[in-house]
C-alpha cells in the first residue's frame, strides 16, 4: 500500500492511486460505480473484478482454474452474456464482459460465482467459502477504455511474474485465443484445396 508523504511525492502517489483505481478497482473493498440492479433495454460492457475470500490463492490449482473457465464457457454457450476476455489469477478474477438487455451485471455475477461455488463443492469436493462479498466493476463506454482494460487484464499474469507473455498463461483468454488460432491454422493446412471451412 502507498504511504502518505508530503510535497511532490504526495501528488505523484495520488496520481498513481487515481490511475490504479481507473484500471483495477480496489478489490479488498469492491467498488460498484454502476447501479447493481440496472437492467436496461440495451447491452452494456463492463470490466469486472472479484477476489477470493481473504485473498487466498484458491485458483492456483489447475482443477479450480479450469472449472472456473468451464463455468464461464457454459454461460457464454447458453447465451447468458458475452465474455470478451478474462484471466483467472491465483486469488482473483478479471472479466471483460457484455451483459444483454434485460439482465443486470449483478445477476450475471451471481450466476458465475454461485455456479462455480456449487460445482467446486460437488465436483471437486471443495469445502468452505470461495468468494469475498461483492465485486468491483468499471463501465466500458468507448473503444479506448475497452482496449485499456483488455491490455491490463491480459498483462496481469505477466506483471505478477506468472508468465513471460499473456499467451503463455494457461488460465486466460489470451492463451485460449492463441490455441484456437493455431488449431484453425492447422486445420486449414490439412484441408484439400478448394474446400471451405465450416464454422461449428
Amino acid at each position: 500500500m502507498l504511504q502518505t508523504v508530503s510535497g511532490h511525492d504526495f501528488s505523484r502517489a495520488e496520481s498513481y492511486r487515481n490511475a490504479w483505481r481507473a484500471l483495477a478497482p480496489v478489490m479488498s473493498r469492491p467498488s460498484r460505480p454502476s447501479d447493481p440492479n440496472s437492467a436496461t433495454g440495451r447491452p452494456r460492457t463492463f470490466f469486472v473484478s472479484t477476489r477470493t475470500i481473504g485473498g487466498r490463492s484458491l485458483f492456483q490449482t489447475e482443477r479450480m482454474a479450469h472449472l472456473f473457465i468451464d463455468v464461464l464457457r457454459s454461460y457464454v454457450h447458453g447465451g447468458k452474456f458475452t465474455v470478451h476476455d478474462f484471466v483467472v489469477m491465483p486469488n482473483h478474477i478479471h472479466i471483460l464482459m457484455t451483459v444483454p438487455s434485460g439482465t443486470s451485471l449483478e445477476q450475471a455475477m451471481q450466476l458465475i460465482k454461485g455456479n462455480f461455488s456449487f460445482r467446486a463443492n460437488h465436483e471437486l469436493e471443495f469445502r468452505g467459502e470461495i468468494w469475498q462479498r461483492g465485486f468491483s466493476d468499471v463501465r466500458i463506454t468507448d473503444e479506448q477504455s475497452f482496449k485499456q482494460h483488455q491490455e491490463y487484464l491480459n498483462n496481469n499474469p505477466v506483471k505478477a511474474g506468472l508468465a513471460d507473455s499473456p499467451e503463455e498463461y494457461l488460465f486466460g483468454s489470451a492463451y485460449l485465443k492463441q490455441q484456437k488460432r493455431a488449431g484453425a491454422k492447422a486445420q486449414s493446412s490439412l484441408r484439400p484445396s478448394g474446400t471451405t471451412e465450416v464454422m461449428p
